[in-house]
């Protein structure tokens, strides 16, 4: 009997962390941290492993909802084996060595007393014990139990789904985060399409439909469009963007835009975690799958540095292109969105998703003359008019609903379990496939539920 057991500790997105299991074989699929969650209530829910420990665990990407407690597993059970991809590697360090920075930040200023779940020197001596693996080359893991292979999931730098193939014949694939369609940097998935009894997917756009009409030349025409309108009239554009992925990708896009002269020439201020992840993709240019093999991002697009310590004061006629993507307190989004905010030649243009309780929700569903909180909640901190202009772009580093629907079916597996999407995200994926796939038996588990899959 194979089992499935959700890690998560919350129904939504979230502490990605799954384990698979057979008799004494037990695998883990992810190692994240909750990002709205704060203390030992952000990670997954170890506990349950504490009869299974696991041979093998897989990290399908660096984005720290599925990479951010990977050292303590790892300090939990030293004898698991660690594969990721190289770029996953790279870019993992950097992320969790950030992590630290800011749980070491929260324990000064928050209070939180159980941060930093780990120091740079324990996360320096399990990154030794990560296997670098390459995409399509199968391997052998789980003391010879398991055959397991990567493939490129074109959400991200490195990112991958993971087949394994169990020694009864028993085949699942997990998608991990997914993006089927060419973004600017990274080529879309490419997936098995075949020869799978288990599809463990991700569903994060499940409850939207992507408008008919969308196409990713026309958005970034739009974007183009916005940028060049707020600043030739005088103002300051802010864009928020998440240090991994979105950064890159849109970095890309705006030094394009202005070569084209489709915006004007001005300052593009960049700095911080994003800066140092587009380091990492500029080294891995030769050597991982791109778009535009060999391209270079800092040599391609001229930007202006940041100041190590506090925000800029806002200029007229500058891009700002600033870490966090959800605006969260005490980032440099947060601290400029104040200044932007009151004025009515400034612009916020948000380029990808928002959590419905973060500051950047609150400001993408506001109207012109709304009081914005900037803190933790909406009735914390102070108020500010928003008297900018607020724009919204899709730019998804996710496959949309219609995609995931359509991979699903060609697969056509005997069972699909839903994972990684909010309540009603997983209802309706759920109820489209049943109408679909009559013969496939579709799953969502609840946190901490055990579904045998087999």
């Amino acid at each position: 009997m194979t089992t499935f057991t959700n890690l998560t500790g919350a129904a939504e997105i979230g502490a990605n962390c799954y384990l698979i299991s057979r008799g004494s074989t037990h695998l883990i699929l992810d190692a994240g941290m909750h990002p709205k969650k704060i203390g030992n209530e952000a990670r997954p829910q170890l506990e349950l492993l504490d009869t299974r420990p696991p041979q093998s665990i897989f990290i399908t990407h660096a984005h720290i909802d599925h990479i951010g407690t990977l050292p303590v597993l790892q300090d939990l059970f030293p004898l698991a084996e660690v594969n990721m991809t190289n770029a996953t590697a790279e870019v993992g360090g950097a992320m969790l060595h950030n992590s630290v920075n800011v749980m070491s930040s929260q324990r000064l200023f928050d209070g939180i007393v159980e941060y930093p779940f780990f120091t740079h020197g324990e996360l320096e001596r399990a990154e030794n014990q990560w296997k670098r693996r390459a995409y399509e080359q199968p391997f052998i893991t789980a003391g010879g139990e398991v055959l397991a292979t990567l493939y490129d999931a074109g959400h991200i730098l490195g990112s991958c789904g993971v087949l394994l193939e169990l020694k009864d014949g028993l085949r699942l694939f997990y998608t991990g985060d997914v993006q089927f369609n060419d973004q600017s940097l990274i080529p879309g998935a490419a997936f098995p399409e075949e020869g799978v009894d288990v599809l463990i997917m991700e569903c994060t756009h499940g409850a939207t439909q992507q408008a008919g009409d969308y196409t990713r030349a026309r958005e970034l025409e739009r974007l183009g469009c916005c940028i060049r309108e707020v600043l030739t009239e005088g103002g300051a554009v802010l864009i928020p963007v998440f240090a991994l992925g979105k950064s890159q990708e849109l970095l890309y896009e705006l030094g394009r835009l202005r070569k084209m002269g489709k915006i004007p020439a001005v300052p593009i201020y960049f700095g911080g975690l994003g800066a140092k992840v587009t380091h990492l993709y500029d080294r891995l240019a030769d050597s991982t799958r791109r778009l535009h093999p060999g391209l270079r991002l800092f040599d391609e697009v001229e930007i202006c540095g940041l100041p190590n310590h506090g925000a800029p004061s806002v200029s007229p006629g500058n891009i700002y292109f600033v870490s966090s993507g959800m605006m969260s307190p005490h980032t440099l989004s947060n601290a400029l969105a104040a200044q932007i905010l009151p004025q009515h030649h400034h612009a916020i243009l948000f380029v990808g998703y928002s959590d419905p309780d973060s500051p950047a929700a609150r400001i993408k569903s506001s109207k012109p003359g709304d009081q914005i909180r900037l803190g933790p909640l909406p009735d914390v901190g102070q108020a500010y008019p928003r008297n900018c202009r607020v724009e919204c772009f899709d730019f998804s580093g996710h496959a949309t609903r219609d995609a995931l629907i359509s991979y699903a079916r060609r697969l056509n597996p005997r069972h699909i379990v839903l994972v990684h999407g909010d309540p009603e995200a997983q209802r309706q994926m759920s109820g489209i496939l049943g109408e679909t796939m009559p013969n496939t038996r579709i799953s969502i588990p609840m946190p901490g539920e055990e579904l045998v899959l087999d």
